[in-house]
């Protein structure tokens, strides 16, 4: 697992490092637009959601990998699937779903993102409105680490033997399983991953945080304590984030 997340890794800083190429544009309100939810010139659409969704699809690898690999792992073990002879070809299918799931969360985020941008272009009361909505969606995200239905999601994601169970005879339904797997995580991690579009998509710190949040509630022994915890920076980083939208500080 190890190379392939050395790869993820390279392939996710060197598409932010062409993303981010593209720039920004200033917006009424004080902040500034990464064009990458833009079709700029000489770009078509589909050029434009390709671009983002590889890109996507790069970081996801290099931020799901560290909590997924170890999961994976220990419900090969729990399962006795390393003592089938077809198991690893059935275990990537596994892998495949999962990753399935989060490639098509990246073309929803880029559909409801260029959405989002195409309005607030033509809205300057919208786009000024911009800067503390953004810290409420920080200060949402943070408050949903409390939730029971974040401590459910976590825990499924958490029990990967449990969630798998027996290797599945097929391909197919290997698939099917880490798909199932996927979207539990997903769900889990869907206030993590929205700070990380409205922090900045393209920065590589706001990654590295999100990434090590995700890994430590998921493997850290105490995982529920430890999603509150980031919760509770999360929240702190939205009342920031209002705070000096409206001026205070």
């Amino acid at each position: 697992m190890a190379p392939v997340f050395a790869a993820g890794v390279a392939a996710a800083v060197a598409w932010l490092a062409s993303m981010s190429a593209m720039g920004e544009m200033p917006m009424p309100g004080g902040w500034a637009m990464s064009t990458i939810w833009t079709r700029t010139c000489g770009r078509t659409w589909a050029g434009a959601s390709a671009s983002f969704v590889g890109m996507w699809i790069a970081m996801m690898t290099a931020m799901m990998l560290p909590s997924f690999a170890p999961m994976l792992w220990r419900s090969a073990r729990a399962a006795g699937w390393m003592r089938e002879a077809r198991a690893w070809p059935r275990a990537a299918s596994v892998a495949a779903g999962y990753s399935f799931v989060w490639a098509a969360a990246g073309i929803v985020v880029y559909a409801v993102g260029t959405a989002l941008a195409a309005v607030v272009m033509r809205a300057p009361a919208l786009s000024r409105a911009v800067p503390v909505a953004a810290g409420a969606v920080v200060l949402s995200a943070g408050a949903l680490q409390f939730t029971a239905w974040k401590a459910r999601r976590l825990a499924c994601c958490r029990a990967a033997p449990g969630c798998f169970g027996a290797l599945p005879g097929s391909a197919g339904a290997a698939w099917r399983q880490g798909a199932r797997f996927g979207l539990h995580c997903c769900c889990n991690s869907a206030g993590l991953t929205a700070s990380l579009l409205v922090i900045g998509i393209m920065d590589l710190r706001a990654m590295a945080a999100v990434t090590a949040a995700i890994a430590v509630e998921r493997l850290a022994p105490a995982g529920e304590r430890a999603a509150r915890a980031v919760g509770g920076v999360i929240v702190g980083a939205g009342m920031i984030l209002i705070a000096r939208a409206v001026g205070i500080g």
